[in-house]
């Protein structure tokens, strides 16, 4: 039940966050389709397709319809959404609190050790915006300054920590879910960053 939850949560925002992207670029009903379907299911894809397990999308239908659903909702209410602020962020802030739990918990079920868990969890939140974002040619939140891998990696590794010593898999995923979407939310909201690296001088002497 718990996998099941995190897995429509986490396609549900992170397909709006596609729809978004399509709706700013005045794209055709299609478009909006192909960006929503492949921001929610690509960093899930992803997962399975490492951990060996089959994909979790093509075992029915629902995951396809709440990409259709979601793409019919921002089609016709896209520009209300725009002007709420910064929807496109926060969809996908909350996409990537949801999926890096959810990949770390999928990669645990199968046996993998908690490194390998934690890797999972930050490649499932953060695929399918990666995705969205070439193929749109944006900017890509993975590059710039601000927390966005660290808060999956932060989500990931607390839900790993939490469960190996015994939390049970909700009270895990809910305060892993809470760190990473506070940091997400934290560098939306007040630009919190890590330091940048400085490289070290090169020293010349002088013959």
């Amino acid at each position: 039940m718990l996998f099941q939850v995190l897995d429509y949560l986490g396609v549900a925002v992170f397909a709006f966050s596609g729809a978004v992207v399509a709706s700013r670029k005045r794209l055709d009903f299609i478009a909006f389709l192909f960006f929503a379907t492949l921001t929610g299911i690509g960093g899930g894809t992803l997962r399975d397709l490492i951990l060996g397990v089959p994909v979790f999308w093509v075992g029915g239908d629902g995951y396809l319809i709440v990409c259709f659903c979601v793409s019919v909702f921002v089609w016709f209410f896209g520009g209300f959404v725009e002007r709420l602020g910064k929807p496109l962020r926060w969809a996908d802030a909350v996409g990537l609190s949801a999926y890096s739990v959810m990949g770390a918990a999928k990669a645990l079920s199968v046996g993998d050790a908690v490194f390998v868990a934690v890797l999972m969890g930050v490649a499932t939140a953060t695929f399918g915006g990666v995705l969205r974002d070439v193929i749109a040619r944006e900017s890509s939140a993975i590059i710039k300054p601000e927390i966005y891998v660290s808060a999956a990696f932060v989500g990931a590794g607390t839900y790993v920590a939490l469960f190996s010593v015994g939390a049970g898999g909700w009270i895990s995923a809910l305060v892993g879910g809470a760190l990473a979407l506070s940091l997400r939310g934290g560098a939306i909201q007040r630009g919190w960053r890590l330091p940048g690296h400085k490289p070290i001088r090169q020293i010349h002497r002088q013959d």
